[in-house]
């Protein structure tokens, strides 16, 4: 389970978070939703300990993120796989290297022939064969993402933190890479975290929704409650978001 509890943070005079509250079930599905700029992805950075707090926490399995040491810290991170919004993939490596790359800085003790096997297995579980050996340039905006979130599956994660996955991608892409992100949550039964502004991804993912608005939680519930809501705030979001 994850607990957020007022959290707050700021850079400078700019107040992103202005007390947070939110619990994630383990298991659970959820999409984070808010206009541009209101502080999703800055939330989920402060979930993995990449940003820490000004005040309030974090708590993962019982653990408070921000009181942890850098040698917990990296423990804890094992258990997360993180979809970055644009992929973040290694121009210079190819996509055998991208994906191995975890594997590889784990110093677990892998063989080349596992690592090889388990980069196959997670590629296939997001649609991708035969394509170990090319570059990040010579694949399409889909199958980048697909790529990294291969990457973000390599280490068999309980958590899978995925921020914006469907920006920049055409509406048929959009709805492929939706439509994975829910089938992956029910055949590995990890916690899922989606941040986006797609209402579209909304219906197509959530089971759960929580959407910010001026630095907290203004609503959380199920989708259908939220598209049926007469609060005049979500009305004008998914107005602005479905144009």
């Amino acid at each position: 389970m994850i607990e957020i509890s007022d959290l707050h943070k700021s850079f400078g005079s700019k107040k992103v978070l202005q007390g947070v509250n939110l619990s994630i079930e383990a298991g659970e599905t959820i999409v984070i939703i808010g206009r541009s700029g209101c502080g999703k992805s800055v939330l989920i950075k402060h979930i993995v300990g990449l940003l820490e707090p000004d005040s309030g926490f974090v708590k993962v399995e019982g653990k408070i993120v921000s009181d942890l040491s850098l040698k917990e810290l990296y423990e804890l991170r094992k258990n997360f796989g993180f979809l970055f919004q644009g992929s973040a993939l290694f121009d210079s490596m190819s996509v055998y290297e991208n994906v191995s790359l975890p594997l590889v800085e784990s110093k677990n003790g892998y063989t080349k022939d596992d690592i090889l096997k388990i980069v196959n297995e997670k590629l296939e579980l997001v649609g991708l064969t035969g394509i170990l050996n090319l570059k990040p340039s010579e694949l399409s905006g889909g199958m980048k993402k697909r790529v990294a979130l291969a990457r973000a599956l390599v280490t068999n994660p309980n958590y899978i933190l995925y921020d914006e996955p469907t920006t920049g991608l055409d509406p048929i892409m959009s709805d492929s890479i939706d439509h994975l992100i829910k089938d992956l949550a029910d055949k590995l039964k990890v916690t899922s975290i989606v941040v986006t502004h797609d209402m579209y991804s909304v219906k197509n993912v959530a089971k759960k929704v929580a959407m910010m608005h001026e630095g907290v939680i203004y609503f959380t519930g199920k989708p259908e409650d939220l598209v049926t809501s007469s609060d005049k705030v979500i009305e004008d979001f998914i107005r602005r978001t479905e144009i």
